[in-house]
């Protein structure tokens, strides 16, 4: 019985994340952070679904390349 419990909190929580990096996408956010928690916490997906559209650029996480130059400086 624990194994089907298993499975279905698996399942659930992979719908969760990828339903929750379509509504991210839909609303201008960054999707993989949202992706990420609902995974962990599959009912975020309701609160991101009630959240206001941003308006301008979507916010992205900065690239390892980017975080390397600000804390080195320039060569």
């Amino acid at each position: 019985m624990a194994m089907q419990w298993i499975v279905v909190w698996g399942l659930v929580a992979v719908a969760a994340s990828a339903l929750a990096a379509i509504l991210a996408g839909f609303k201008n956010r960054d999707y993989s952070y949202w992706m990420a928690w609902s995974f962990i916490i599959p009912p975020l997906v309701i609160w991101l679904l009630f959240t206001p559209k941003n308006k301008g650029p979507r916010p992205r996480q900065p690239r390892l390349d980017d975080l390397d130059r600000r804390e080195n400086g320039p060569l």
